[in-house]
């Protein structure tokens, strides 16, 4: 796995007072890494590992801190969000031009409307951007009432018009993200040829409906059947959130690789573990307070010390959801109640302030 050398994990029980202040940009004088290829990335044997695209949770600043802690091979933007008045989101953007991982980028879309659709994919082709990718799988409510992303799940004559349109304004890569169904997983039997049919590149395939959101089982036997059926390559969504179970789904699914998304952000040292375990290497498990500095950095990456409290701490309990299941249910009931910077810490401390080993995974803490 030497392409990512370069991005070295961060050692435990080490804080880095570089993290501090990662909203910054990149000065003038330096030009962030420039990223592979698509193509270079599915040439190594290896399985691939992308992080998923997170709406205000993995931006700009949290694939800065990712990058020091092993990173991902491949990272997907937050989705643009397009309409007829739309505009590219200069936040999102900066996560293209200053894309500080040294890995592709690939900049995912929402919406249903096709001249817009087809307007915004030839702006980002503008970009270094290593596809376009098309989102089929939002589950929100507010999202998928509009008819975009997994609501377009229930509409399959539009999705085709989509795919026809944007394969013809795509020349480079065009990739999609899509859920099995919207209410029934078989929609995935009418997916598949639609995505053969528009040579998509590479499709990511979450193992679940649209309804289900993030409860119930993954159906990895129906992943298998999209790897098997479609020519391109596939990637395998939905509760990763351990090495083993990195490798039980790519044994059940034979995918590509993997998407993780709440999992990356519950234990940001998963896909430098998912490497050691095929490697035959022992796992890296963080202690306690290895956890405790990882929260304590990423508050200083993704929060704005301008904003005051109660809001102050609103973006932090965030990722503090996803990180709690890997800590206790009574830091997660906990941590949803805070009003304080100072509460939310002290309650980390509390519980974090340890040198025994964490998996991280939910209802598994300890290693």
């Amino acid at each position: 796995m030497d392409r990512h050398k370069n991005l070295g994990a961060i050692p435990f029980g080490c804080f880095h007072d570089s993290v501090i202040g990662m909203k910054q940009n990149f000065p003038s004088s330096v030009s962030p890494p420039v990223p592979g290829s698509l193509d270079d990335l599915l040439s190594h044997p290896d399985p691939v590992l992308a992080l998923a695209p997170m709406q205000d949770v993995t931006d700009l600043p949290f694939w800065q801190l990712m990058t020091r802690y092993g990173g991902a091979d491949l990272y997907y933007t937050e989705y643009f969000r397009v309409t007829p008045i739309s505009h590219l989101d200069k936040p999102i953007l900066a996560s293209i031009t200053q894309n500080p991982t040294g890995q592709p980028v690939i900049a995912q879309m929402i919406g249903n409307d096709i001249p817009s659709l087809v307007r915004t994919a030839k702006a980002l082709q503008e970009y270094p951007v290593a596809a376009i990718d098309l989102n089929l799988g939002c589950p929100a409510p507010v999202v998928y009432r509009k008819c975009a992303g997994g609501g377009l799940l229930r509409n399959l004559p539009l999705v085709d018009a989509i795919l026809g349109a944007l394969r013809e304004a795509i020349p480079g890569k065009f990739t999609v993200k899509t859920r099995l169904g919207f209410d029934n997983e078989r929609t995935i039997d009418a997916l598949i040829p639609l995505f053969a049919k528009h040579a998509v590149d590479l499709v990511t395939v979450h193992g679940r409906t649209v309804l289900q959101m993030y409860s119930g089982g993954i159906r990895h036997e129906l992943i298998k059947l999209a790897r098997e059926s479609l020519p391109c390559p596939v990637l395998a969504n939905g509760n990763v959130s351990s090495a083993t179970d990195a490798e039980t789904v790519l044994r059940e699914t034979g995918a590509r690789g993997l998407m993780i998304g709440r999992g990356a952000v519950r234990n940001p040292w998963l896909f430098s573990q998912i490497r050691e375990q095929f490697e035959g290497k022992p796992i890296s498990y963080p202690t306690g307070r290895d956890v405790l500095t990882y929260i304590h950095e990423l508050y200083e990456a993704v929060c704005d010390p301008s904003i005051r409290d109660p809001k102050g701490v609103q973006k932090i309990k965030k990722y503090a959801n996803f990180i709690g299941e890997g800590i206790s249910p009574e830091f997660l009931h906990t941590v949803r109640r805070v009003g304080t910077k100072s509460d939310f810490f002290a309650l980390c401390t509390k519980h974090l302030d340890h040198d025994r080993r964490m998996t991280l995974a939910p209802g598994s803490q300890l290693a």
